[in-house]
């Protein structure tokens, strides 16, 4: 067997970027710039985004076997994690504070509004672009929704940082909830696509 191992396979984010448009927004031709009406999020902390995949399954067992018949898959969520530092960026706080961005519209530099008694069901589609020089890995998500928020922290040692998890869901016309894109960069990754007869 051939030794594939290839140090420039290795992949460290130098940079990470999140993206938000309306629910179902085509994701972009890969690695192009995302254009209106993808808004970027603003700066992130230098962790980058933490994406966890928690999947649930059950055992079937039966009479006569040691061993499950069968295993069912009956959950599979997807969800990233991310601590964005600009506290007061308007689609930021949309989404931290759960009302619709219209609200964060200033009216003589002040934005005034209530947070919601009863949770709103905001959802976007997102764009998770992580940047490794010419290599990149691109997640997006046609339906997503902030389920989780961190703690609100002011404080004269450091910027307020915004910490949201998104979770992730089907889109129109069963589009899977997350697509990955990746570009190589140049890196030859022929060695683990061999020939077939």
């Amino acid at each position: 067997m051939a030794d594939t191992r290839n140090a420039d396979l290795t992949f460290g984010a130098s940079d990470y970027l999140v993206y938000a448009a309306p629910t179902n927004t085509t994701m972009p031709v890969a690695f192009a710039d995302p254009a209106s009406p993808w808004v970027n999020l603003g700066w992130i902390t230098t962790e980058g985004g933490l994406f966890k995949i928690e999947e649930e399954s059950k055992d079937v067992e039966a009479a006569g076997s040691l061993e499950p018949i069968r295993t069912l898959m009956t959950k599979s969520v997807k969800s990233t994690q991310v601590t964005f530092l600009e506290g007061i960026n308007p689609l930021v706080r949309s989404l931290y504070d759960n009302v619709p961005l219209a609200s964060l519209e200033p009216a003589t530099d002040v934005a005034q509004y209530d947070l919601p008694d009863k949770p709103n069901d905001l959802r976007y589609a997102f764009i998770f672009d992580t940047v490794d020089g010419g290599k990149r890995n691109r997640l997006y998500m046609p339906n997503g929704k902030v389920t989780e928020r961190g703690d609100e922290q002011p404080q004269t040692q450091d910027v307020m940082a915004v910490q949201m998890t998104f979770k992730f869901y089907k889109g129109t016309g069963n589009t899977a909830a997350v697509k990955r894109a990746i570009k190589y960069g140049g890196v030859d990754v022929s060695g683990f696509f061999p020939v077939t007869p």
